[in-house]
């Protein structure tokens, strides 16, 4: 049970195999990518030729993949070598209705789906400080709460497959407008003759306070976009969440605004910097 597998060694994947390896777990892991591959060696971990290669060594299976899309791919790669018992846990933001199929799919196969999306960056999982949000059958959720205990500070139940995904909408949503709304206070500083600087601690000490404040704050204002999470990553996000909101017959009018934001940010050139380069779009700079 000491064996986890992981498929996607991205930000977040990483984060979670450094997190397993200096807990004692025998990490191993595949990414398209060879240099991920390869970073993951360097860290411990045993690097796997191919993704079934993943599935034929481990019982339990971290995915960290990008979207729903490249998660159906990899489950069919993996589908004939999947065994009885096995576990498969998601760690990707994607479509709810999606990760409902997922589960559907695995169910007559014996295998569990939890649905395990992530409430913070790959930098707040390296520290345990993110949360991650779970969609799954108790007995399936239960089997993962060792691992969780490595890598979060708290691990959300939130019901039956897809509702981790649904709730992580619903998070990105609140949050992607906190990063969006203060870039935008920031600019509105700094046009307005203020030290942005000053604003900033000044927004902090009152009541306008939120967390990004902390944790994009500075990164917007010193221009520090080495990516935790990546600003076309969101953009996606409120892709779905859009989505899934015209489904629902709710209104998002602030995520429809927020989304020709990021889409300007990242056609300037932003988007695969961290997402705290939102400000960028009130700005009108491409890349140094």
């Amino acid at each position: 049970m000491n064996r986890v597998g992981i498929i996607g060694i991205g930000l977040v994947g990483t984060a979670v195999a450094e997190r397993l390896l200096a807990s004692g777990y025998t990490v191993t892991g595949y990414d398209v990518r060879a240099e991920q591959v390869e970073a993951l060696r360097q860290l411990g971990g045993a690097p796997a030729c191919c993704a079934a290669a993943v599935v034929a060594e481990c019982e339990r299976i971290i995915l960290s993949l990008p979207t729903s899309a490249i998660v159906s791919a990899v489950l069919e790669e993996i589908k004939p070598k999947l065994k009885p018992g096995s576990i498969l846990i998601d760690t990707t933001t994607g479509d709810p209705e999606d990760a409902v199929g997922f589960a559907s799919m695995l169910s007559p196969l014996g295998v569990d789906y939890v649905d395990s999306t992530v409430g913070g960056s790959s930098r707040q999982v390296k520290t345990r400080e993110a949360i991650f949000l779970c969609g799954g059958s108790d007995t399936a959720f239960a089997r993962c709460h060792d691992l969780f205990e490595q890598f979060c500070k708290q691990a959300f139940h939130v019901g039956p497959a897809g509702s981790g995904a649904r709730i992580k909408l619903v998070m990105n949503l609140v949050l992607g407008l906190n990063r969006a709304v203060l870039a935008e206070g920031l600019e509105f500083a700094r046009t307005s003759g203020i030290d942005p600087y000053v604003a900033l601690e000044i927004l902090k000490a009152g009541p306008a306070y939120s967390r990004a404040m902390d944790t994009k704050g500075p990164r917007m204002l010193n221009e520090e976009f080495e990516p935790e999470a990546r600003l076309s990553q969101h953009l996606k996000d409120v892709r779905l969440i859009l989505a899934s909101g015209e489904r629902q017959g709710a209104r998002l009018p602030l995520s429809e605004v927020h989304l020709q934001l990021l889409e300007a940010a990242e056609n300037a050139g932003f988007g695969a910097m961290d997402n705290s380069a939102v400000i960028k779009a009130f700005q009108n700079q491409t890349p140094k």
